[in-house]
């Protein structure tokens, strides 16, 4: 017990030293920073002097200062005064220079914008009136095109549009004669072609049947198909115009290709160029057509260059049968010239005795002439 109290008592002292150790360095510490306070302030006052010093002078640079810019800006007012007067003066003349000029040129630009005004005036409403005329031509293609549309919408209207397109082709390039409307195929029967082209064929003729088609619907929907995107849509549709001109052509061949009354193909006519070149872009289509059918798909441009050569062909063969005829016409010809040589001959031969006979008729009247000459001459005349 007493052990543990002696113990006890050491540790406070301990603690007791400790604490005046750390009072005595905090006394020490608060010396020397009263010490470094001191003299910072005095640093702080010497500085402060310093400054108030530099204040001062610097004050009367600037009152200085002052004072030259109050005798600068004086004098500079007068001279800005004086300038301000003569700019004033210059820029009233100016003024008035400008202003006579501005009244020349408003006066020149007066007239010429008058004249050149009054004359756009008129082109203007020369083309307003063109516009005009234009927009009532416009309305009226407009409904034209929506009563061609209303009459395309029916297939019987559809067909008699492919005929008349296809009548007026053909009447441009053929004669009524080389042409045949409604042939009846066979002879004889109700089976008829809208046209055939008459084609010379040895000592007859043949007839090239043409048949206008026109497969509007399966054409619009693949249009529409395609306008839309939809690929599977436009490959069906495709498919079914494939099987459309495909139909057509089985029967003009099962109908219109009857040899030797007509030759051994047929043409199917497409009535627009749209229709054609879609059709012509199916891959093999036409190729098909002409190897199963015998038949040959053409547009308006593609008729015209097929009929040409057609055309051309009925003009070769023509040829031929007038060449045969013009050489039998020679024939009789050398004949008659003969003839007619040999009368020249004997028409050669009288004139030559005729001419014979002048010479001596000429030579006896020269002779009496001679003689009544002498007989005037005679002394004492008759």
């Amino acid at each position: 017990m007493a052990a543990t109290v002696s113990v006890n008592g050491l540790w406070l002292a301990l603690a007791a030293l400790v604490l005046v150790a750390a009072a005595v360095a905090a006394a020490l510490l608060l010396r020397r920073s009263e010490r470094r306070q001191l003299r910072m302030m005095g640093r702080l006052r010497q500085d402060a002097d310093r400054q108030s010093e530099a204040v001062a002078r610097l004050s009367e640079g600037l009152n200085a200062a002052l004072r030259q810019i109050e005798a600068m800006s004086g004098a500079m007012e007068l001279r800005q005064d004086r300038m301000r007067r003569t700019l004033d003066e210059r820029m009233e003349l100016m003024n008035q220079a400008n202003e006579r000029r501005l009244e020349q040129m408003q006066s020149l630009v007066t007239d010429k914008l008058d004249g050149r005004l009054n004359e756009s005036f008129r082109m203007v409403n020369s083309q307003l009136e063109g516009v005009y005329r234009g927009l009532g031509e416009m309305r009226e293609l407009a409904l034209g095109v929506t009563d061609l549309q209303k009459m395309l919408g029916g297939v019987k209207t559809r067909g008699v549009w492919g005929e008349v397109q296809l009548r007026a082709l053909l009447e441009q390039l053929f004669a009524p004669d080389q042409l045949a409307e409604n042939a009846a195929i066979p002879e004889g029967s109700q089976t008829r072609v809208e046209f055939a082209l008459r084609i010379p064929a040895g000592e007859g003729e043949r007839l090239l049947p043409i048949d206008a088609k026109f497969p509007q619907e399966d054409y619009l929907r693949l249009v529409e198909a395609s306008e839309a995107g939809d690929a599977e849509q436009v490959r069906r549709c495709a498919a079914q115009l494939e099987r459309a001109v495909m139909e057509q052509a089985r029967r003009i061949h099962d109908k219109y290709i009857r040899p030797p009354q007509t030759t051994d193909f047929a043409v199917m006519f497409l009535p627009t160029e749209s229709l054609y070149a879609e059709v012509a872009r199916r891959e093999g289509v036409i190729q098909r057509v002409q190897e199963r059918y015998r038949v040959l798909i053409s547009g308006p441009a593609t008729l015209c260059a097929l009929l040409t050569s057609a055309r051309m062909g009925i003009r070769t063969v023509t040829l031929e049968r007038r060449s045969g005829e013009v050489l039998a016409m020679l024939s009789t010809m050398k004949q008659d010239f003969a003839g007619f040589d040999a009368s020249v001959q004997r028409m050669r031969q009288r004139l030559n005795q005729a001419q014979t006979e002048l010479d001596a008729l000429e030579r006896q009247s020269r002779r009496v002439v001679n003689a009544i000459e002498n007989v005037d001459d005679a002394p004492g005349g008759i």
